[in-house]
């Protein structure tokens, strides 16, 4: 013998299911009493009628089978022994998986405004979703809460409620779920404000007999001229639930005696030119308040609701709002996204169902014959395109552009974290940190000391914060390396006149970049650096008289250069030179020091037409990083020859950076690599290598 909740169920879902998908779900009701047996809610009630309330709250919105049998299984992975894989075998693929949606849902807990917002927790909660039908149980399993909060302690019923009203009402808002949304807001406003709630409730009560009458009154005169008119119609009239009416008061800093539409109408017809005759009707009886007319069948909301809305005034001397929509509207305006279950559970109704989607811009969709995965994946798609939301370890809600990597994640926490990470965690694996994120990932970043912002990281970030933080740290990087060249050869420059920065006045310095317009020593060194202003030209004028025509001493010592200096100096990519080559340096004006080396066919020219702008430039013993390096292969003209080459490049170290085939013929083919290696003695070891490949003929370092 069933239950009665349980058979009162088992009746409704008779009404719109085939027999055996009736079938499952009381399977369902079996398996989740067996695996909820002897656990009580604090009402003292078996749980196992929690769970059948929320699939009855479904059931009314004529959800399909899946969606109910996963309500009364929706706590059996989280507070039973039942395992995902239990239920996948026992109910498909489909039903576990809409379970598991909602565990995942449950573990994710609103705590303050300041750690998640409730926008980005609503978003949250819609974006992660695959399947809309895990919200809806969600929040039918909320309503139901709500519905036996009594039993909660005071302060249980008023964090439950904050969130009720902050999350979990706007999203049935979202959804277009209006009767859900008021019952919501009704509920928590009345446990979080229950003084409030008191007061506006008993206000609207003393309207007593009068409201009855204003709502038959107003009632039956629509409905008698309504069919005069000849337009088919039902008409409904409510007073405005005392949560609506107290936000309006909030929201617009009224007292109760200043909230004058207090009663609410609809009228439901067939079609849309029934609505616009409808209002026509309406406007000939009751006077319309100037400015209050709103088309929201030509221009409907973002989440889909359609409807004409007007506030009129009535011979009772109270204005009363009015709403004019089709049949279809209405199931949309009250069931929302969820009415897509409805049409398909009465398909008579509607072979072609057109429904707004929620959030898409006011774009119509058509649906012909769509089946629930298609209609989800389409509107999941188009929810929130721009955004994606992402965790922290510690639970945080991190929201980010769409295509957004670990490193605009890391960034997000803290330009500190950004510039000093390694890599990332993404859902406990390691992951490169231009990894592209998806909704609900969990997100840790991985940093060490020491670490700074590579040029290279600009190509793969997305978030203004991200390239931002990376653009300053790498101009700041500029700078330090610039002043450091610059004082070098402002130095040098001092030395080959006997003196140096120490010997000369602070007075003398301030005076001379006083007259250069600049405020710091540093920011002439970087013009110097950067081959703005020759270091011969300030040390001349910063110089004492006495000192200015002092010959200069030629056997100061040249510039030494590790590949340390940052982007303060270039290689010039007509020789890449590399340590080991003899090289000079010359300032090219606006981007600083360019080194080529001493055979470099542009040379010659350079120190004939500016002998002042070119530097004596050594390698210093020990150099770091990796220089790049051309060479000429001419090798055979067959498979597998380039896989050849570059196995033998790796082995002795070489990275390829770039390569290039210039020409072949059917014997021979010409490639151009360009590689990196530390200097010429690793260089003359990839050169050895090469020659010993059977497949290369010759090897030649080239100039560009």
């Amino acid at each position: 013998m069933l239950p009665g909740p349980v058979r009162k169920l088992r009746d409704l879902l008779n009404t719109y299911l085939e027999p055996e998908q009736v079938a499952t779900v009381l399977r369902a009701y079996e398996v989740g009493a067996e695996a909820h047996k002897g656990q009580k809610r604090r009402s003292g009630e078996a749980y196992i009628f929690h769970p059948i309330a929320v699939a009855q709250i479904l059931a009314g919105m004529r959800m399909d089978h899946q969606t109910i049998t996963a309500a009364i299984l929706h706590d059996t992975v989280e507070d039973t022994p039942l395992e995902q894989e239990d239920l996948e075998r026992e109910f498909g693929e489909e039903v576990a998986r809409l379970v598991d949606g909602v565990t995942k849902l449950d573990k994710m807990k609103f705590r303050t405004r300041r750690e998640a917002d409730a926008e980005s927790f609503r978003k949250l909660l819609l974006a992660m979703s695959r399947d809309l039908r895990v919200i809806f149980i969600k929040l039918a399993d909320r309503l139901h809460n709500m519905r036996t909060i009594s039993h909660m302690s005071s302060g249980a019923r008023q964090r439950i409620s904050s969130e009720t009203l902050d999350i979990y009402a706007p999203i049935a808002e979202r959804l277009g779920m209006n009767a859900l949304k008021e019952e919501l807001e009704e509920l928590g406003f009345a446990n979080l404000y229950p003084n409030r709630h008191r007061v506006i409730s008993r206000r609207v009560a003393r309207l007593g007999g009068k409201r009855q009458e204003i709502i038959d009154g107003i009632s039956a005169e629509l409905k008698k001229r309504l069919s005069e008119a000849g337009i088919p119609c039902r008409v409904e009239g409510r007073t405005k639930t005392p949560y609506s009416i107290y936000c309006k008061m909030r929201d617009k800093s009224l007292t109760y005696k200043d909230v004058t539409d207090l009663f609410a109408f609809r009228i439901i017809t067939h079609s849309e030119p029934h609505c616009y005759q409808a209002l026509g009707v309406a406007h000939s009886i009751y006077q319309p308040k100037p400015g209050s007319f709103k088309d929201y069948i030509a221009l409907p909301k973002p989440n889909g609701y359609q409807s004409l809305h007007t506030v009129l005034n009535t011979r009772f001397q109270v204005p009363v709002e009015l709403q004019i929509r089709t049949e279809e509207m209405d199931l949309v305006a009250e069931k929302g996204a969820a009415a897509h279950w409805l049409y398909k559970a009465a398909p008579d109704r509607s072979t072609a169902v057109r429904a707004r989607e929620w959030l898409l811009k006011l774009v119509d969709t058509q649906y012909r014959s769509t089946d629930s995965t298609e209609f989800l994946d389409t509107a999941k798609s188009e929810l929130f395109p721009d955004e994606i939301f992402v965790f922290t370890p510690h639970g945080k809600i991190i929201d980010l552009k769409a295509e957004s990597t670990a490193l605009d994640f890391a960034y997000a926490i803290h330009t500190d974290v950004g510039n000093q990470a390694v890599g990332a965690r993404i859902d406990k694996h390691r992951m490169p940190l231009s990894t592209r994120l998806e909704n609900g990932q969990m997100v840790e970043i991985l940093t060490e000391d020491g670490t700074t912002p590579q040029p290279e990281w600009l190509e793969f970030v997305v978030t203004s914060k991200a390239r931002t933080a990376i653009r300053s740290h790498l101009k700041n990087l500029e700078q330090a390396d610039s002043v450091a060249i610059g004082d070098r050869l402002l130095d040098q420059a001092l030395q080959r006149r006997g003196s140096s920065l120490e010997k000369i006045s602070q007075r003398r310095v301030e005076r001379y970049l006083s007259k250069l317009g600049l405020e710091r020593l540093e920011d002439l060194l970087i013009r110097i650096a950067r081959g703005d202003m020759l270091a011969k030209v300030a040390a001349h004028k910063m110089l004492p008289l006495t000192q200015r025509h002092r010959s200069e001493d030629d056997t100061a010592t040249s510039l030494t250069i590790g590949g340390t200096e940052g982007s303060a100096i270039t290689y010039a990519i007509c020789c890449h030179p590399i340590p080991g080559d003899p090289i000079m340096g010359y300032l090219s004006p606006g981007k600083g020091i360019v080194i080529h080396r001493q055979r470099c066919p542009n040379v010659p020219g350079l120190r004939k037409n500016h002998a002042d702008r070119c530097l004596e430039v050594t390698w210093e013993p020990l150099t770091k990083g990796q220089f790049q390096v051309l060479l000429k292969l001419l090798t055979i003209n067959g498979p597998g020859v380039l896989a050849s080459v570059s196995s033998t490049l790796g082995q002795v170290g070489a990275n390829i950076d770039r390569v290039e085939q210039k020409e072949s013929t059917r014997e021979t083919a010409t490639l151009m690599f360009v590689l990196s290696v530390k200097d010429r003695t690793q260089l003359a070891r990839v050169m050895r290598r090469l020659r010993r490949n059977p497949n290369v003929m010759r090897v030649s370092r080239e100039m560009a």
